[in-house]
C-alpha cells in the first residue's frame, strides 16, 4: 500500500492529507435513514452539492437500497435513478462514487463521470462487475459481504468476527486482483451492519489494525447504523431513530480517522468533516517516538496506533442499508 499519512492513497482519485469524507446521496424511496428525500434528480444533485459545501471530499450516489428485506429494483430503474445524478454532480466538478452491485450501472456511471465504484457485494452479486471495472481502470471498493440481507444472512454467525472478516476480505481481494483490477485501485470495507450484529460491528471498529494488514486503503461506513442506536440506547432502552445518530456517527468517524481509515462514508457531513480534521490535527502533533511499532502495521511512523473500543452485546438484526 502506498503511504499517505499512513492511510494509503487510491490511484485515480485525489490525494487528501487526512481521512476523506464520503457523503451519501440515496436516490431511493426506501433507504433506511433518508429514503425518498432525494429521489428527484434535481433534489439529489442539489443535495450532493450541499454535502460538498459542508466538507465532503467525494459523494457516493446509489439508486438501490440494501437494507434488510429490501426488494431489488430492476436495471432500467436503477439506471434511471443514478445516471442523471452522477452526470449532474460530475459536471460540477464533484468526485463521484457510484454505489451499485450491477456492472452495467457501474460502467454507465463511469462513462457519465463517476470516479469510483462502491460495490457492497465486492463483485459477487454480478460476475461482470470486476471485468467491467478492470476494463475501465477505475478504483473499486471491496466490501465484506455474505449475501443479500434476507433470511439467515441478516444476522451473521461468527466464531471470531475479526479473523473471519479479514480472511474473507483477503480471499475476495485476491479474486478481484486476479480479475484484473490493479492493487493500487482497491479499497476494502469491513461491511459494518451487513450480516453482523452490534457486537460484531464494534469488534471490527476496535481492530482496524487487523484490517489495515490487508494492505489496502480502508473505507469505514458506520453512518446511522443500528449498532450505534444500540450503543446509545443502552441495555434496556429503545434505539433512537436513524437521523438521531449523527453525533454518534461523527464519534466513529473520529475514531476511524485516528485509526488510519482512508475514508468514512456518512449521511450528515458537517460534523464528520470537523471530526476528521481534528483527528488529523492530533495526528500531526505526534512525533515518531509516540508511535512505537507503527511500521509493523503497514503504516508509517506518523500514524497513531489504532484505537480500540469496548463492545456491547446487540443481537438485533443488521442494518446494512445504504
Amino acid at each position: 500500500m502506498s503511504k499517505q499519512s499512513g492511510r494509503g492513497r487510491v490511484a485515480g482519485l485525489p490525494e487528501w492529507d487526512r481521512c476523506a469524507v464520503m457523503g451519501v446521496v440515496n436516490v431511493t424511496p426506501d433507504s433506511f435513514s433518508d429514503g425518498g428525500r432525494w429521489f428527484d434528480t434535481t433534489a439529489a444533485v442539489k443535495h450532493g452539492l450541499q454535502l460538498v459545501a459542508e466538507g465532503a471530499d467525494l459523494v457516493d450516489v446509489g439508486g438501490e437500497s440494501t437494507r434488510p428485506g429490501a426488494t431489488r429494483v430492476d436495471e432500467a430503474e436503477e439506471l434511471r435513478r443514478v445516471i442523471p445524478v452522477v452526470r449532474g454532480l460530475a459536471s460540477e466538478g464533484v468526485v463521484v462514487s457510484v454505489d451499485t452491485m450491477r456492472a452495467s450501472v457501474a460502467a454507465r456511471s463511469l462513462a457519465a463521470g463517476a470516479a469510483l465504484v462502491n460495490d457492497v457485494s465486492g463483485g459477487l452479486a454480478d460476475p461482470e462487475m470486476v471485468p467491467a471495472v478492470a476494463e475501465a481502470g477505475a478504483p473499486f471498493v471491496v466490501m465484506h459481504w455474505r449475501g443479500f440481507l434476507e433470511g439467515g444472512n441478516v444476522r451473521g454467525v461468527y466464531d471470531d468476527v475479526v479473523a473471519e472478516v479479514v480472511d474473507e476480505l483477503h480471499a475476495r481481494v485476491e479474486a478481484v486482483l486476479a480479475g484484473g483490477i490493479a492493487p493500487d485501485r482497491i479499497v476494502v470495507d469491513p461491511g459494518l451492519g451487513f450480516s453482523k450484529g452490534a457486537e460484531h460491528d464494534l469488534s471490527l471498529l476496535a481492530h482496524l489494525d487487523r484490517l489495515h494488514a490487508l494492505g489496502h486503503p480502508l473505507l469505514v461506513a458506520a453512518s446511522r447504523k443500528r449498532f450505534l442506536g444500540r450503543v446509545l440506547a443502552g441495555p434496556e432502552g429503545a434505539p433512537p431513530p436513524a437521523r438521531e445518530r449523527d453525533a454518534a456517527t461523527a464519534a466513529v468517524s473520529a475514531l476511524a480517522a485516528h485509526g488510519g481509515a482512508w475514508a468514512v462514508r456518512v449521511h450528515e457531513v458537517r460534523a464528520t468533516a470537523d471530526a476528521v480534521r481534528v483527528a488529523r490535527a492530533v495526528e500531526g502533533a505526534r512525533t515518531p517516538a509516540d508511535t512505537p511499532g507503527a511500521g509493523a502495521q503497514g503504516m508509517d511512523a506518523s500514524t497513531p496506533a489504532p484505537t480500540t473500543a469496548g463492545t456491547r452485546d446487540g443481537r438485533d438484526g443488521a442494518e446494512g442499508a445504504r
